[in-house]
């Protein structure tokens, strides 16, 4: 589309004409969602960031002020929609680390233990599991290993882990179920 037409859809679009609008959309759509989708590496943001640029060029349409080409303004808008959103999404993952860590500080672990010996019990339940059982648990739980990279490390598949981590999870609840209330959770069943 030349700069002569992108002036005329625009004339129109100010004067609330639907056609224009829709011709608009169908001209630049696809090419903003995938322009939008290298910055935020998203397809379903990327058109969701793309359908708000057009809602807004819609509900903005009397007083739009575009000095530019009509693409170059939907793509410099897009543009920003994406690096505004990206650095909204770095700050909120920021807060929620901080808040994290200082819940981490603030607590202690023995915070968790509500009863005393319930420390004792969990560590008694965890070396109660058959052995192939207990090692594959200790491997995600403490290790903080991904079934993946425990399947690679003990030569099994990660179905066979899968199976073994849902067997002792499984097992241990049953085994602890009278501290159900005190957040074990927490501590043991966590990511699962």
């Amino acid at each position: 589309m030349n700069t002569d037409q992108d002036n005329e859809l625009l004339n129109q679009l100010r004067q609330s004409d639907e056609k224009a609008f829709e011709t608009i959309f169908n001209t630049y759509y696809g090419s903003l969602c995938l322009f939008a989708s290298q910055f935020l590496g998203d397809d379903a943001k990327a058109e969701e960031t793309v359908q708000d640029l057009f809602v807004n060029l819609w509900n903005k349409r009397a007083r739009l002020e575009i000095h530019r080409s009509l693409k170059s303004y939907l793509f410099h808008a897009v543009k920003n929609h994406c690096l505004n959103w990206i650095q909204h999404t770095k700050v909120r993952d920021k807060h929620a680390e901080r808040v994290k860590e200082r819940f981490m500080r603030e607590v202690n672990e023995s915070d968790y233990f509500l009863e005393v010996g319930l420390s004792d019990k969990i560590a008694e339940a965890i070396e109660s599991l058959p052995e192939k059982r207990r090692q594959i648990f200790k491997l995600s739980r403490e290790q903080g290993l991904k079934y993946q990279e425990i399947a690679d490390q003990l030569g099994l598949s990660v179905k066979t882990v899968e199976t073994h981590m849902g067997l002792a999870l499984k097992q241990l609840r049953e085994r602890l179920r009278d501290y159900k209330d005190y957040f074990i959770g927490l501590v043991i069943f966590k990511n699962s």
